[in-house]
């Protein structure tokens, strides 16, 4: 109060404002106890003989990130079909691969996930009070088994065929006393003593207690691969493939599969933004650079990209580098390092051809040409990239070598260098590959090289020393996508993994 009996404005808008400070602080400790509620759910169809160690993962990974995990289960083909009825979600984790290659082949699923690997088997209560032994014994009249619906999971869509291959099929079924939709709901049929026996995963047997497997030759063959896809509906991939990562991280989700009793593949190392090193020819960075940003992008990951001269990267890799992936303009280079790395996968052509500029004022209308008197000529560095290499094949399997090379100004690792060299006049022709005139077009014009050694084949393969196998698995689906086929293209390569819309070859 002031001296005249009333309260002064001053003191009273401090303690307002102490008040509302209070509060906002209140606010904002309550929202750190619940950090759930401020995040966007990722929503999971779920096979639900899996439901043990994904749920155990999703409340891992709620813990640890703040990301609730909404968990659907059912059977396979039901959840995948939910999938594409609703046209929502972000993941599907299915009890066989089938369907996520299923779902790939619709257009709903993007990138897909090992996990682990499953087995079929007799499950019986324990101590096995039927004495069954054999599938024979499940056709005695005192028994009765339950079975999961082929058309809706995963179990029976993998051993109906192994069944009518042996001859059981038409014999269980009249002995099938109910066709469930989920493997689960066999276990607990069996558990509760509705019937005395089903056919469920072995590791079905290994989660409900009371049950026991008895196993049987004719499964033999038969495996599941617990597969989790990426769904093209997913309005946040970045996040949904995180979620992915860690589910089959070495070190984090399968950890829990593998004590929950899975078989699971071997799975890259958790990190939560991955670094990886990839090692290219200079040819192919406007080919492939572009995809490499869009999956880093995707996948939440960074890329190192070391574009140079084949041979150059040959001799680093000699000297001890060891990328997580490399990508040779020639097989002749991949040869060069084959022990280090997995199962090279060729992707694409590239022909070499003569570089003029518009309007050829020289004249040139073959390789014997490039030997005239007082022609500028560049080629590739032969030890150091993989055009220089060809290019002496070329002129040396037509008997051009010496001649041409005597008009040599310029040798360079990459022809790109060779054609920005042609086009300021400091060379009046070159040996490049197609690819690498396409910036060029209006400014120079080509002539086919007509000779069989002429082209290189470009192989692309993942480093055996990674610790990112698997994202770089993903990295190669990308880099043999429909999108990188039509980039290549754009680039003037010809395609080997498919028919591409229009060869470079037929452009020309």
């Amino acid at each position: 109060m002031n001296r005249r009996g009333k309260f002064s404005p001053v003191p009273m808008l401090f303690i307002l404002s102490l008040i509302a400070l209070g509060a906002l602080i209140a606010i904002l400790a309550l929202d750190r106890r619940k950090p759930l509620a401020s995040k966007k759910p990722l929503l999971v169809y779920c096979a639900a003989g899996i439901k043990a160690p994904i749920e155990k993962i999703a409340r891992n990974y709620e813990n640890e990130f703040g990301i609730p995990i909404e968990l659907q289960f059912g059977g396979s083909n039901t959840q995948l079909a939910s999938a594409r009825a609703s046209g929502k979600g972000d993941l599907f984790l299915a009890a066989d691969e089938s369907y996520v290659k299923s779902g790939r082949q619709q257009g709903l699923i993007h990138e897909s996930f090992p996990i682990a690997s499953m087995h079929p088997i007799i499950a019986v209560r324990k101590g096995n009070p039927k004495n069954i032994q054999t599938l024979d014994d499940l056709l005695k009249e005192d028994i009765q088994i339950a079975q999961a619906n082929p058309d809706a999971a995963a179990i029976g869509k993998l051993t109906k065929p192994a069944l009518e291959k042996a001859g059981y099929w038409d014999k269980l079924k009249p002995r099938t006393r109910t066709f469930e939709m989920t493997v689960n709901d066999v276990g607990n049929a069996i558990k509760l003593g509705t019937v005395d026996a089903g056919i469920v995963w072995d590791i079905t047997v290994r989660q409900f207690e009371g049950l026991e497997a008895v196993q049987s030759p004719v499964f033999d063959s038969v495996n599941s691969s617990i597969t989790l896809g990426v769904l093209s509906s997913s309005t946040d991939p970045a996040a949904a493939i995180k979620f992915a990562r860690y589910v089959t991280a070495a070190d984090k989700g399968l950890v829990v599969f593998k004590k929950n009793g899975y078989t699971v593949v071997a799975g890259d190392r958790w990190t939560e933004f991955p670094e990886v090193r990839v090692l290219a020819g200079a040819m192919l960075r406007p080919a492939i650079d572009e995809t490499l940003t869009a999956f880093e992008q995707r996948e939440g990951c960074r890329i190192t990209r070391v574009y140079n001269g084949c041979g150059i990267l040959v001799a680093q890799m000699k000297a001890g580098e060891r990328p997580d992936a490399y990508f040779a303009c020639d097989t002749s280079f991949m040869r060069e390092v084959t022990d280090l790395f997995i199962d090279p996968a060729e992707v694409s052509i590239n022909h070499l051809v003569i570089v003029v500029p518009r309007g050829n004022p020289h004249h040139v209308a073959s390789l014997k040409d490039l030997g005239q008197p007082g022609l500028r000529v560049g080629v590739g560095r032969e030890k150091q990239c993989a055009l220089g290499a060809l290019t002496r094949k070329t002129l040396e399997q037509v008997g051009l070598h010496d001649s041409i090379m005597e008009n040599v100004k310029v040798q360079s690792p990459t022809g790109d260098f060779l054609v920005n060299q042609l086009r300021t006049g400091s060379l009046d022709a070159v040996v490049a590959y197609v690819s690498n005139t396409t910036s060029a077009k209006g400014e120079v014009q080509t002539i086919p090289v007509d000779v069989p050694c002429a082209t290189a084949i470009q192989p692309v393969a993942i480093g055996r020393e990674s610790q990112h196998k698997f994202l770089m698995g993903r990295l190669l689906d990308a880099l043999e996508s429909r999108q990188s086929r039509e980039r290549f293209v754009a680039q003037g390569f010809d395609w080997m993994l498919g028919a591409p819309p229009q060869s470079s070859a037929n452009a020309r």
